[in-house]
């Protein structure tokens, strides 16, 4: 009998054969690098103006962006970020090293970074959700147009005059005898050629424009010697050795840059988590402000080690990231590898690079968001969405960090005042059902004489606490109750406030002859007030019931037996 031919293999029995691990990476996150290569066009000369404003040389600013586009794609959570330095950090690093040196403010950097990661380590990142969205769109606003203010001078060749975005626009106009026409030349043509190249690059998505810009503007320098018809490049970038250590300062020197630290953090979170937030809220994608706080303080640790800026995530390189099709954190990661080889390969063409075609792509980048489309649409929903107004006049008037904090104090006190106020409700049995309803919004419900349920409408804690006691004391009295019911589904904790003004208010209603009966308490503040006495239904401590209607059963009762 002969043998039958083996079977072939069955597909699933093939080898799977897979792609190269560098060609599916590339595949995959080809826009993302690619974008990374816009990004690092305009790092690069942030990095140059910023370390000008910190008052060292530009290889600590170019440094810094490095360590921050290397380090927070490993811990941060957005995916639009771009960590680098910052102009308002830059500025608190100034006065560090106006202080005691280019040290100091290294050291302001590490200790600025450690404050980070302790914050993180307590779970600090819910301050952030006292930055309403309102706030979040008025800053997003204001800073691009601090952003684009900030860079006229340099497209027109001229100084800047101050920091605050309203004073440098009027100095700059009152100065047009000065500028230098070439330059205004040069970068008014930038910007309106990088808005053509945009609107025909959207069908060819891998030419970015902002790098068609730049490299026309160094050719243009490189062959028709822009330098010395005054038009102020780069320049060159002196690369130098950098240390690995903490600086060497004395205590009283630590001591001082201990206290400016807490400022830098709050402009670092402020800047980084409302350019972050208002990027994920219009593609619908979520932070963790523990993450960036983490991300963050990790990033500027590592800074303040190799003698670097502080770095947060800056809105312009966002910006630029988004508008040059990158959608992930390789953008940041495509930033890093340009970036060290532009500084590496590339240094005598960046030093021909002219500095207004610079500020024209920066402006450009940020073009579309002068329009403030998204403000206008918040002012229409009413309510609190005035502070965007606040936000965005605060940041223009008195500049990145006093106005993002005017906005923030803002809302915690909105947020404080709704809190504290003594907002209570009488509640009424709906007919036909076990419901307890407001009385006043729905005038269909009953109420027993003799019995008054209230509701506080807000968490009970130390603001509020005396004033509600106090409210429906006050109603138990017109009403001439004997029995009040208090439901407290409101509140998820008592603090020690709530817990001594509720055994006040307790004590107030037993001497009126008054009982008093809790219901819907939860499970945090009930074993509070059983730990502590103040719930066991005997001595004139009041009983607890699961819900209003087993609370009214018992009032009830009550009110038979003592009548």
């Amino acid at each position: 009998m002969s043998t039958p031919d083996p079977a072939p293999p069955s597909l699933s029995s093939q080898p799977a054969v897979h792609e190269p691990a560098p060609a599916g990476l590339l595949r995959r996150h080809g826009a993302d690098l690619l974008a990374g290569l816009s990004v690092a066009g305009v790092l690069l000369p942030e990095a140059v103006a910023y370390a000008a404003i910190a008052g060292v040389e530009p290889l600590h600013a170019l440094i810094a962006a490095l360590v921050g586009l290397c380090i927070y794609p490993l811990l941060g959570s957005s995916r639009f970020a771009i960590v680098a330095p910052t102009s308002s950090a830059a500025a608190v690093f100034a006065s560090a090293v106006a202080i005691g040196g280019p040290a100091m403010g290294y050291a302001l950097v590490g200790l600025t970074g450690l404050m980070f990661i302790v914050a993180s380590v307590l779970r600090a990142g819910y301050l952030g959700a006292f930055i309403s969205r309102p706030v979040l769109r008025g800053f997003a606003w204001a800073l691009a147009v601090t952003i684009v203010i900030k860079q006229l001078p340099h497209m027109a060749g001229v100084a800047a005059h101050g920091s605050l975005p309203l004073p440098l626009l009027w100095h700059w106009l009152h100065e047009s005898a000065l500028w230098h026409q070439a330059s205004l030349a040069l970068g008014f043509g930038a910007l309106a050629l990088w808005l053509t190249l945009r609107q025909v690059a959207q069908r060819w998505v891998f030419v970015p424009p902002s790098l068609l810009v730049l490299g026309l503007g160094i050719a243009l320098s490189g062959g028709l010697g822009l330098g010395d018809q005054g038009v102020k490049l780069v320049g060159d970038i002196d690369w130098q050795g950098l240390g690995w250590q903490w600086p060497e300062l004395r205590t009283e020197q630590w001591l001082r840059a201990a206290e400016i630290a807490p400022a830098l953090l709050l402009i670092l979170f402020a800047e980084s988590w409302g350019s972050v937030r208002s990027l994920a809220l219009q593609h619908g994608h979520t932070v963790r402000a523990n993450r960036e706080l983490m991300a963050l303080g990790a990033a500027n640790l590592v800074s303040g080690l190799v003698q670097g800026l502080p770095v947060g995530a800056g809105f312009s390189a966002a910006m630029a990231s988004h508008s040059a099709g990158g959608r992930s954190q390789w953008a940041g990661v495509g930033a890093a590898l340009a970036l060290a080889l532009l500084l590496w390969l590339a240094r005598p063409w960046l030093a021909l690079m002219p500095v207004p075609v610079l500020a024209a792509v920066v402006t450009a980048i940020l073009s579309h968001n002068l329009w403030p489309k998204a403000l206008i649409a918040t002012l229409r929903l009413g309510s609190d969405a005035w502070l965007a107004l606040v936000a965005g006049a605060g940041v223009l008037w008195f500049g990145v960090l006093f106005g993002m904090l005017l906005a923030v104090a803002l809302s915690l006190l909105l947020a404080l005042r709704r809190f504290a106020q003594p907002l209570v409700s009488e509640l009424g049995l709906l007919p036909g059902t076990r419901d307890y309803l407001d009385c006043e919004r729905h005038p269909e419900t009953r109420v027993q004489a003799g019995i008054l349920v209230m509701r506080p409408e807000e968490p009970l804690f130390f603001a509020n606490a005396e004033q509600v006691f106090s409210l429906v004391r006050q109603r138990a009295g017109q009403r001439q109750a004997q029995v009040v019911v208090l439901s407290l589904e409101m509140s998820d904790d008592f603090d020690t406030t709530v817990m001594e003004s509720l055994a006040e208010f307790t004590a107030g209603l037993n001497q009126s002859g008054v009982g008093l009966l809790l219901a819907r308490v939860k499970d945090k503040p009930r074993e509070a007030l059983l730990r502590q006495g103040l719930a066991d239904g005997r001595q004139g401590h009041p009983t607890l019931y699961w819900s209003v209607d087993d609370a009214m059963k018992a009032a009830q009762r009550l009110l038979q037996k003592n009548g």
